[in-house]
Protein backbone atom coordinates (compact mmCIF):
# COMPACT_ATOMS: atom_id res chain seq x y z
CA UNK A 1 0.00 0.00 0.00
CA UNK A 2 3.12 1.85 0.72
CA UNK A 3 4.42 2.28 -2.57
CA UNK A 4 1.15 2.85 -4.28
CA UNK A 5 -0.01 5.94 -2.01
CA UNK A 6 3.79 6.96 -3.04
CA UNK A 7 3.10 6.88 -6.91
CA UNK A 8 0.16 9.15 -6.77
CA UNK A 9 1.43 12.43 -8.95
CA UNK A 10 0.09 15.72 -8.54
CA UNK A 11 -0.57 15.60 -12.32
CA UNK A 12 -2.77 12.51 -11.79
CA UNK A 13 -4.64 14.69 -8.81
CA UNK A 14 -4.81 17.48 -10.81
CA UNK A 15 -6.66 15.43 -13.81
CA UNK A 16 -9.04 14.56 -11.71
CA UNK A 17 -10.66 18.10 -11.10
CA UNK A 18 -11.19 17.38 -7.39
CA UNK A 19 -11.73 20.53 -5.57
CA UNK A 20 -8.11 20.39 -3.24
CA UNK A 21 -5.99 20.45 -6.93
CA UNK A 22 -8.78 22.62 -8.95
CA UNK A 23 -9.74 25.56 -6.56
CA UNK A 24 -6.00 26.78 -6.71
CA UNK A 25 -4.78 26.09 -10.06
CA UNK A 26 -1.13 25.72 -10.45
CA UNK A 27 -0.44 24.97 -6.69
CA UNK A 28 -0.30 22.08 -4.11
CA UNK A 29 -3.46 21.03 -2.37
CA UNK A 30 -3.38 21.09 1.45
CA UNK A 31 -6.15 23.53 2.19
CA UNK A 32 -9.23 21.25 2.46
CA UNK A 33 -9.94 18.01 4.36
CA UNK A 34 -9.88 15.52 2.06
CA UNK A 35 -7.49 12.66 1.15
CA UNK A 36 -5.70 11.80 -2.35
CA UNK A 37 -5.98 8.29 -2.13
CA UNK A 38 -9.42 7.46 -3.32
CA UNK A 39 -11.47 4.91 -1.13
CA UNK A 40 -11.19 1.34 -0.10
CA UNK A 41 -12.15 -1.36 -2.92
CA UNK A 42 -15.24 -2.31 -1.18
CA UNK A 43 -16.94 0.70 -0.76
CA UNK A 44 -16.48 1.19 -5.09
CA UNK A 45 -17.62 -2.06 -5.44
CA UNK A 46 -20.74 -1.45 -3.12
CA UNK A 47 -21.26 1.69 -5.00
CA UNK A 48 -20.67 0.30 -8.71
CA UNK A 49 -23.36 -2.54 -7.83
CA UNK A 50 -25.70 0.82 -6.59
CA UNK A 51 -24.92 2.17 -10.00
CA UNK A 52 -25.78 -0.96 -11.74
CA UNK A 53 -29.45 -1.47 -9.94
CA UNK A 54 -29.95 2.25 -10.74
CA UNK A 55 -30.23 2.91 -6.69
CA UNK A 56 -30.88 6.68 -7.38
CA UNK A 57 -34.53 7.25 -5.25
CA UNK A 58 -34.74 8.59 -2.41
CA UNK A 59 -33.68 6.86 0.54
CA UNK A 60 -35.57 4.00 1.47
CA UNK A 61 -36.25 3.23 4.94
CA UNK A 62 -34.81 -0.64 4.82
CA UNK A 63 -31.56 1.07 3.45
CA UNK A 64 -31.20 3.88 6.17
CA UNK A 65 -31.84 1.13 9.07
CA UNK A 66 -29.00 -1.01 7.63
CA UNK A 67 -26.76 2.18 8.06
CA UNK A 68 -27.56 2.43 11.69
CA UNK A 69 -26.93 -1.19 12.33
CA UNK A 70 -23.31 -0.86 10.60
CA UNK A 71 -22.85 2.35 12.52
CA UNK A 72 -23.97 0.59 15.70
CA UNK A 73 -21.85 -2.38 15.17
CA UNK A 74 -18.82 -0.11 14.31
CA UNK A 75 -19.14 2.16 17.55
CA UNK A 76 -19.21 -1.57 19.17
CA UNK A 77 -15.99 -3.28 18.06
CA UNK A 78 -14.20 -0.22 17.55
CA UNK A 79 -15.27 2.12 20.95
CA UNK A 80 -17.13 -0.34 22.90
CA UNK A 81 -19.93 2.39 23.02
CA UNK A 82 -23.19 0.01 22.80
CA UNK A 83 -25.97 2.09 21.16
CA UNK A 84 -29.22 1.10 19.45
CA UNK A 85 -29.47 0.89 16.06
CA UNK A 86 -32.68 3.45 16.17
CA UNK A 87 -30.62 5.70 17.90
CA UNK A 88 -28.54 6.56 14.87
CA UNK A 89 -30.02 8.74 12.32
CA UNK A 90 -29.14 9.41 8.67
CA UNK A 91 -27.66 13.33 7.54
CA UNK A 92 -26.45 14.60 5.08
CA UNK A 93 -23.20 16.05 6.67
CA UNK A 94 -21.80 16.68 10.61
CA UNK A 95 -22.72 20.56 9.59
CA UNK A 96 -26.53 19.18 9.41
CA UNK A 97 -26.43 17.25 12.59
CA UNK A 98 -24.96 21.16 14.42
CA UNK A 99 -28.15 22.78 12.77
CA UNK A 100 -30.35 20.12 14.37
CA UNK A 101 -28.41 20.12 17.87
CA UNK A 102 -28.64 24.31 17.77
CA UNK A 103 -32.53 24.67 16.57
CA UNK A 104 -33.46 21.65 18.70
CA UNK A 105 -31.44 21.06 21.49
CA UNK A 106 -30.09 23.98 22.60
CA UNK A 107 -31.89 27.21 24.55
CA UNK A 108 -34.05 29.57 22.09
CA UNK A 109 -31.10 32.73 21.26
CA UNK A 110 -28.26 31.55 23.73
CA UNK A 111 -24.82 31.73 22.34
CA UNK A 112 -22.73 28.94 21.34
CA UNK A 113 -19.81 28.15 23.01
CA UNK A 114 -16.95 27.48 20.79
CA UNK A 115 -13.20 26.47 21.67
CA UNK A 116 -10.62 27.84 19.16
CA UNK A 117 -9.44 27.05 17.32
CA UNK A 118 -12.01 25.74 15.32
CA UNK A 119 -13.40 23.75 12.38
CA UNK A 120 -13.98 27.04 10.16
CA UNK A 121 -17.89 26.40 10.05
CA UNK A 122 -18.53 26.31 13.58
CA UNK A 123 -17.48 29.76 13.60
CA UNK A 124 -20.17 30.71 10.75
CA UNK A 125 -23.45 28.13 11.21
CA UNK A 126 -23.89 29.69 14.68
CA UNK A 127 -23.79 33.52 13.39
CA UNK A 128 -26.53 32.33 10.56
CA UNK A 129 -28.70 31.39 12.98
CA UNK A 130 -28.75 34.01 14.31
CA UNK A 131 -26.59 33.10 17.33
CA UNK A 132 -23.64 34.79 19.02
CA UNK A 133 -20.65 32.63 20.00
CA UNK A 134 -18.17 32.65 22.40
CA UNK A 135 -14.97 31.59 21.75
CA UNK A 136 -12.93 29.98 24.56
CA UNK A 137 -9.21 29.58 23.52
CA UNK A 138 -7.52 26.07 23.91
CA UNK A 139 -4.32 26.32 25.86
CA UNK A 140 -1.29 24.89 24.57
CA UNK A 141 1.26 23.26 26.70
CA UNK A 142 5.30 23.68 26.95
CA UNK A 143 5.38 20.67 23.71
CA UNK A 144 2.33 22.09 21.96
CA UNK A 145 0.14 19.60 23.09
CA UNK A 146 -3.81 21.99 23.66
CA UNK A 147 -6.05 21.01 26.13
CA UNK A 148 -8.95 22.91 27.28
CA UNK A 149 -9.14 25.79 29.69
CA UNK A 150 -11.63 24.63 32.45
CA UNK A 151 -11.84 28.33 34.19
CA UNK A 152 -12.91 29.89 30.45
CA UNK A 153 -15.41 27.01 29.81
CA UNK A 154 -16.99 27.41 33.05
CA UNK A 155 -16.63 31.58 32.28
CA UNK A 156 -18.83 30.62 29.07
CA UNK A 157 -21.68 28.73 30.27
CA UNK A 158 -21.87 31.64 33.37
CA UNK A 159 -22.46 34.23 30.55
CA UNK A 160 -25.53 32.38 28.99
CA UNK A 161 -24.10 30.02 26.77
CA UNK A 162 -26.15 26.79 26.45
CA UNK A 163 -24.67 24.48 23.86
CA UNK A 164 -20.91 23.71 23.39
CA UNK A 165 -18.93 22.21 20.19
CA UNK A 166 -16.46 19.65 21.35
CA UNK A 167 -14.44 18.29 18.79
CA UNK A 168 -12.94 14.55 18.75
CA UNK A 169 -10.54 14.43 17.40
CA UNK A 170 -9.82 17.53 17.01
CA UNK A 171 -9.93 19.44 14.05
CA UNK A 172 -7.63 21.35 13.45
CA UNK A 173 -5.28 20.91 16.26
CA UNK A 174 -5.36 16.81 16.52
CA UNK A 175 -5.87 16.11 19.99
CA UNK A 176 -7.99 12.98 20.58
CA UNK A 177 -9.39 13.59 24.33
CA UNK A 178 -8.84 11.23 27.51
CA UNK A 179 -11.80 9.92 28.86
CA UNK A 180 -10.06 12.21 31.96
CA UNK A 181 -10.03 15.57 30.29
CA UNK A 182 -13.94 14.51 29.26
CA UNK A 183 -14.71 13.84 32.65
CA UNK A 184 -13.46 17.43 33.91
CA UNK A 185 -15.68 18.94 31.03
CA UNK A 186 -18.81 17.22 31.80
CA UNK A 187 -18.69 18.38 35.30
CA UNK A 188 -18.64 22.23 34.08
CA UNK A 189 -21.27 21.70 31.57
CA UNK A 190 -23.37 19.74 34.10
CA UNK A 191 -23.16 22.68 36.47
CA UNK A 192 -25.16 25.08 34.18
CA UNK A 193 -27.57 22.52 32.77
CA UNK A 194 -25.21 22.87 29.25
CA UNK A 195 -25.76 20.55 25.77
CA UNK A 196 -22.89 19.08 23.90
CA UNK A 197 -22.52 18.90 20.50
CA UNK A 198 -19.98 15.83 19.99
CA UNK A 199 -18.09 16.34 16.68
CA UNK A 200 -16.69 12.86 16.22
CA UNK A 201 -16.51 12.64 12.30
CA UNK A 202 -12.45 11.73 12.55
CA UNK A 203 -13.25 9.32 14.80
CA UNK A 204 -11.89 6.59 13.05
CA UNK A 205 -8.26 8.36 12.22
CA UNK A 206 -6.73 7.83 16.02
CA UNK A 207 -2.99 6.81 15.77
CA UNK A 208 -1.13 4.26 18.18
CA UNK A 209 -1.11 5.42 21.53
CA UNK A 210 -4.74 7.03 21.70
CA UNK A 211 -7.80 6.04 21.72
CA UNK A 212 -11.34 7.42 21.06
CA UNK A 213 -13.68 7.42 23.60
CA UNK A 214 -16.97 8.43 22.63
CA UNK A 215 -18.41 11.49 24.88
CA UNK A 216 -21.96 10.30 24.59
CA UNK A 217 -20.31 6.87 26.47
CA UNK A 218 -18.88 7.88 29.60
CA UNK A 219 -21.64 8.17 31.65
CA UNK A 220 -25.10 8.70 32.12
CA UNK A 221 -24.59 12.53 32.66
CA UNK A 222 -22.96 12.62 29.11
CA UNK A 223 -25.48 10.47 27.56
CA UNK A 224 -28.27 12.64 28.88
CA UNK A 225 -26.30 16.09 27.78
CA UNK A 226 -24.93 15.05 24.35
CA UNK A 227 -25.93 14.84 20.66
CA UNK A 228 -22.82 12.87 18.79
CA UNK A 229 -22.29 13.42 14.72
CA UNK A 230 -20.45 11.21 12.67
CA UNK A 231 -19.72 9.63 9.34
CA UNK A 232 -17.60 7.70 7.29
CA UNK A 233 -16.64 10.71 5.20
CA UNK A 234 -13.23 11.51 6.51
CA UNK A 235 -11.63 7.90 6.86
CA UNK A 236 -12.51 6.86 3.82
CA UNK A 237 -12.77 9.89 1.87
CA UNK A 238 -16.30 10.22 1.14
CA UNK A 239 -17.33 13.60 1.48
CA UNK A 240 -18.84 14.52 -1.75
CA UNK A 241 -21.37 11.30 -1.03
CA UNK A 242 -23.33 13.73 1.41
CA UNK A 243 -23.95 11.17 4.36
CA UNK A 244 -23.53 11.06 7.99
CA UNK A 245 -25.09 9.79 11.40
CA UNK A 246 -26.41 11.69 14.47
CA UNK A 247 -25.98 9.58 17.69
CA UNK A 248 -28.91 10.54 19.98
CA UNK A 249 -28.17 8.94 23.60
CA UNK A 250 -31.22 9.82 25.49
CA UNK A 251 -35.21 9.07 25.26
CA UNK A 252 -36.06 12.63 25.53
CA UNK A 253 -33.75 13.42 22.27
CA UNK A 254 -35.42 10.52 20.99
CA UNK A 255 -39.17 11.67 21.59
CA UNK A 256 -37.75 15.41 20.12
CA UNK A 257 -36.42 13.95 17.09
CA UNK A 258 -39.47 11.71 16.54
CA UNK A 259 -41.35 14.99 15.83
CA UNK A 260 -38.71 17.54 14.14
CA UNK A 261 -35.88 14.76 12.32
CA UNK A 262 -37.94 14.39 9.19
CA UNK A 263 -36.54 16.86 7.23
CA UNK A 264 -33.19 16.86 8.76
CA UNK A 265 -32.82 12.98 7.75
CA UNK A 266 -34.35 13.65 4.21
CA UNK A 267 -30.52 15.28 3.45
CA UNK A 268 -28.37 12.09 3.57
CA UNK A 269 -28.08 10.89 -0.19
CA UNK A 270 -28.96 7.24 -0.82
CA UNK A 271 -25.18 6.27 -2.87
CA UNK A 272 -23.98 7.72 0.13
CA UNK A 273 -25.41 5.70 3.11
CA UNK A 274 -24.43 2.63 0.54
CA UNK A 275 -20.86 3.96 0.75
CA UNK A 276 -20.94 4.61 4.82
CA UNK A 277 -22.18 0.71 5.42
CA UNK A 278 -19.49 -0.95 3.10
CA UNK A 279 -16.89 1.57 5.00
CA UNK A 280 -18.66 0.34 8.71
CA UNK A 281 -19.42 -3.11 7.54
CA UNK A 282 -16.03 -3.84 5.10
CA UNK A 283 -13.94 -1.11 5.11
CA UNK A 284 -11.63 -1.80 8.25
CA UNK A 285 -9.05 -3.93 7.18
CA UNK A 286 -8.50 -0.74 4.64
CA UNK A 287 -8.24 1.71 7.13
CA UNK A 288 -5.72 0.19 9.19
CA UNK A 289 -3.20 -0.03 6.51
CA UNK A 290 -4.27 3.69 5.85
CA UNK A 291 -3.64 4.45 9.14
CA UNK A 292 -0.28 2.55 9.04
CA UNK A 293 0.94 5.04 6.05
CA UNK A 294 -0.65 8.48 7.57
CA UNK A 295 1.51 7.16 11.03
CA UNK A 296 4.50 7.54 8.81
CA UNK A 297 3.49 10.53 7.33
CA UNK A 298 2.94 12.39 10.69
CA UNK A 299 6.44 11.92 11.91
CA UNK A 300 8.18 12.34 8.36
CA UNK A 301 6.20 15.83 8.34
CA UNK A 302 8.16 17.03 11.39
CA UNK A 303 11.00 15.56 10.27
CA UNK A 304 11.15 17.44 7.61
CA UNK A 305 10.29 20.51 9.47
CA UNK A 306 13.28 20.21 11.72
CA UNK A 307 15.47 20.05 8.96
CA UNK A 308 13.65 22.85 6.36
CA UNK A 309 11.47 24.94 8.76
CA UNK A 310 12.91 24.45 11.99
CA UNK A 311 11.30 28.14 13.41
CA UNK A 312 7.33 26.16 12.69
CA UNK A 313 5.97 24.53 15.92
CA UNK A 314 4.98 21.19 15.13
CA UNK A 315 3.20 18.87 17.96
CA UNK A 316 2.81 15.46 15.82
CA UNK A 317 -1.81 14.80 15.65
CA UNK A 318 -2.79 12.51 17.89
CA UNK A 319 -5.67 11.86 15.28
CA UNK A 320 -6.70 13.32 11.95
CA UNK A 321 -4.49 13.99 9.23
CA UNK A 322 -4.34 17.24 9.54
CA UNK A 323 -1.26 19.58 11.03
CA UNK A 324 -1.42 22.36 13.44
CA UNK A 325 1.73 24.43 12.13
CA UNK A 326 3.14 27.33 14.27
CA UNK A 327 4.60 30.25 12.36
CA UNK A 328 4.58 33.21 14.50
CA UNK A 329 8.69 32.66 14.23
CA UNK A 330 8.56 33.41 11.22
CA UNK A 331 8.00 36.95 11.45
CA UNK A 332 5.00 36.43 8.23
CA UNK A 333 2.49 38.65 10.36
CA UNK A 334 -1.16 37.26 11.62
CA UNK A 335 -2.10 35.20 8.14
CA UNK A 336 1.10 33.09 6.93
CA UNK A 337 -1.15 31.21 5.01
CA UNK A 338 -1.24 33.91 2.43
CA UNK A 339 2.38 34.08 1.90
CA UNK A 340 2.87 30.39 1.34
CA UNK A 341 0.14 30.27 -1.11
CA UNK A 342 1.77 33.44 -3.23
CA UNK A 343 5.40 32.60 -2.91
CA UNK A 344 5.02 28.72 -2.53
CA UNK A 345 2.39 27.55 -3.93
CA UNK A 346 1.09 25.71 -1.52
CA UNK A 347 -2.36 26.53 -0.55
CA UNK A 348 -3.06 25.80 3.17
CA UNK A 349 -5.85 26.96 5.98
CA UNK A 350 -5.45 30.58 7.53
CA UNK A 351 -5.44 29.75 11.14
CA UNK A 352 -7.38 33.04 11.87
CA UNK A 353 -10.58 31.35 9.64
CA UNK A 354 -10.14 28.61 12.75
CA UNK A 355 -10.61 32.00 15.18
CA UNK A 356 -8.49 34.14 17.32
CA UNK A 357 -6.56 31.17 18.87
CA UNK A 358 -5.25 30.75 15.19
CA UNK A 359 -3.53 34.04 14.32
CA UNK A 360 -0.20 32.98 13.37
CA UNK A 361 -1.21 29.18 12.64
CA UNK A 362 -1.55 27.31 9.19
CA UNK A 363 -3.41 24.06 8.69
CA UNK A 364 -1.89 21.82 6.47
CA UNK A 365 -3.70 18.46 5.46
CA UNK A 366 -1.27 15.83 5.14
CA UNK A 367 -3.01 12.86 3.78
CA UNK A 368 -1.02 13.37 0.41
CA UNK A 369 1.63 11.04 -0.75
CA UNK A 370 5.08 11.43 0.92
CA UNK A 371 6.71 12.79 -2.27
CA UNK A 372 4.23 15.58 -2.47
CA UNK A 373 4.63 16.73 1.40
CA UNK A 374 8.59 16.55 0.65
CA UNK A 375 8.38 18.82 -2.12
CA UNK A 376 5.59 21.15 -0.33
CA UNK A 377 8.12 21.80 2.31
CA UNK A 378 10.98 22.47 0.68
CA UNK A 379 9.16 25.13 -1.72
CA UNK A 380 7.72 26.75 1.63
CA UNK A 381 11.89 26.58 3.02
CA UNK A 382 12.47 27.93 0.04
CA UNK A 383 10.48 30.62 -0.70
CA UNK A 384 10.94 31.74 3.15
CA UNK A 385 15.02 32.00 2.49
CA UNK A 386 14.29 34.13 -0.57
CA UNK A 387 12.42 36.45 1.38
CA UNK A 388 14.50 36.79 4.23
CA UNK A 389 17.50 37.74 1.51
CA UNK A 390 15.32 39.74 -0.29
Amino acid sequence: MTVRFDDISIETLREAGGVKWSHFPGKVGAFIAEMDFGTAPAIVRALHAAVDEATFGYLPRPLAERMSQACADWCHTRYGWDIPPANVRPLADVIAGLVAAIEHFSRPGSPIIVPTPAYMPFLVVPRELGREIIQVPLVAGRDGRWSYDLDALDAAFRAGGHLMILCNPHNPVGRVLTRAEMIAIAEVVERYGGRVFADEIHAPLVFPGHRHVPYASISPATAGHAVTATSASKAWNLPGLKCAQLILSNEADLETWSAVGAMAEHGASTLGVVANIAAFTAGGEWLDELLGYLDGSRALLGDLLAEHLPEVGYAQPEGTYLAWLDCRQLGLGDRPAEFFLDRAGVAMTDGELCGAAGRGFVRYTFATPRPIMRQSIEAMARALARHRTA
